[in-house]
């Protein structure tokens, strides 16, 4: 053992971690410090730990995961808070890896729907039709800002290519319903941030979707095997000055050779994490244009369903600021009487600020009008708050107004082969997925393997 794996060593035992000594390859003696046991994080330890490096993981929740957030608060089901849905099946990596633990799966599927106007009325075939016409138009719109030099936001892009003002009052309901429902609730973030050019810039996987029946916590659990971590480790500095990188948390230092920060978009947008030197001017740069946005949720659990049983999706077409426009039901997939809502964008952000009765009534408002005043109260709900969560402050980023797509990359690129980066926000074609922080901890343990073994 030489000085510099001496200090290491120290450094580790100092700050209180269970060091397992085993014999390792040449090339695998350095120690990897891995920021967040999220999914990209857990991905790249996997993956390192499997190549022989020794690696801990460091995470300030009390819970591994990240924002990936399986409740189990109601003991015959498990509850997504996070990431709910494997987005396209075909080909994508977190299928092949939920059936090599033999997780199972329930598909969803949108052409399963009932739709609602404001007052609470179901749709009917000619106003079906009128809706996608209106979907139609936005499209349009959106496709003839994509061929301006400058870039807008997406809803001055959506209401000057179908004339906004000129249309009437139903017709602009509709419209913002539209925005909501299929584009603000997709990509969390106000269609008055997201960027008309490049908000949806990301590649697909093709075939459905799919909800875990265990939650999405099966794959992290499978992740974490074998893997050394320490939770309520809360992250406040990272040193790259010298050979050692010093890390330290609320109360705790640790020293490493090579460090990979997984931490979400949010956090770094916060600077709840101090680097010496400072960061490149083309990443910190890349952090303040990529936008961090807000999706909530809101389980409702009932004594029974009254809603139509063989739908998934259940949309209503607001008559103010969008809120509470989509709902799935759990009824078909799981069985069971509960309806999930959703908030996004700045709706999402405000109603943080609320009480929990104050938002279940708001929601129980929606659901009134639609099914009557005599449905049943809820025997129970579960609300989230990613924005004022300090570990996340938001739930997955987005492409914002002067936001381009290669600032993802420069979100991505490491530094010296030192500071390495992962995490949803770094992909530049899977961003605010599941799958893109799978990947992006794929293509940073590789990173790590080849600064290791030049």
């Amino acid at each position: 053992m030489n000085r510099r794996e001496f200090l290491i060593l120290m450094g580790w035992i100092l700050a209180g971690a269970q060091i397992p000594f085993k014999a390792r390859a040449a090339s695998a003696e350095e120690r990897i410090l891995i920021i967040g046991a999220g999914m990209s994080g857990l991905a790249a330890a996997q993956t390192l730990v499997k190549k022989g490096y020794e690696v801990v993981v460091l995470e300030g929740r009390n819970r591994l995961g990240g924002r990936i957030w399986t409740s189990q608060n109601w003991k015959d089901t498990p509850l997504d808070l996070g990431a709910s849905w494997i987005h396209g099946v075909k080909d994508n990596p977190l299928t092949a890896l939920a059936a090599q633990i033999q997780a199972k799966t329930v598909q969803t599927s949108y052409d399963r729907y009932s739709i609602y106007t404001s007052d609470g009325k179901a749709l009917n075939q000619s106003q079906e039709a009128h809706l996608e016409s209106l979907w139609h138009k936005i499209q349009s719109a959106i496709q003839q800002a994509n061929q301006q030099n400058k870039d807008q936001s997406l809803q001055s892009a959506v209401y000057k290519g179908v004339k906004y003002q000129s249309l009437s009052r139903q017709d602009q309901q509709w419209v913002d319903f539209l925005i909501s429902a299929r584009i603000e609730q997709e990509y969390a973030g106000s269609s008055k941030l997201l960027s008309a050019q490049w908000y949806e810039s990301e590649a697909e996987f093709d075939g459905p979707d799919a909800l875990f029946s265990q939650g999405y916590q099966i794959l992290i659990q499978a992740l974490a095997k074998g893997i050394q971590y320490t939770l309520n480790q809360e992250v406040k500095s990272i040193d790259w000055s010298e050979d050692e990188i010093v890390v330290k948390t609320q109360n705790k230092t640790y020293l490493a050779d090579r460090v990979l920060v997984t931490v979400p978009l949010g956090v770094l947008k916060a600077g709840k994490i101090q680097f010496s030197p400072a960061l490149p001017q083309e990443k910190t740069k890349a952090i303040q244009a990529l936008g961090m946005g807000i999706l909530n949720k809101l389980y409702l659990r009932f004594p029974r369903a009254f809603w139509p049983e063989q739908s998934d999706w259940i949309e209503k077409i607001p008559q103010g600021q969008a809120a509470w426009t989509e709902w799935l039901s759990l009824k078909r997939t799981f069985q069971l009487p509960i309806l999930l809502g959703f908030s996004s964008g700045e709706k999402a952000k405000s109603m943080e600020k609320w009480s929990d009765q104050e938002i279940v009534s708001s929601a129980m408002q929606t659901l009134q009008t639609i099914f009557g005043k005599n449905i049943p109260k809820p025997s129970d709900y579960q609300i989230t708050r990613w924005g004022e969560d300090p570990f996340s402050y938001g739930s997955y980023s987005f492409n914002a107004l002067g936001a381009l797509p290669p600032m993802r990359e420069n979100l991505a690129k490491n530094i010296e082969e030192i500071l390495f980066f992962a995490g949803e926000a770094t992909e530049r074609y899977h961003f605010s997925t599941v799958h893109g922080a799978y990947l992006s901890g794929l293509r940073a343990a590789q990173e790590i393997s080849n600064a290791s073994n030049p």
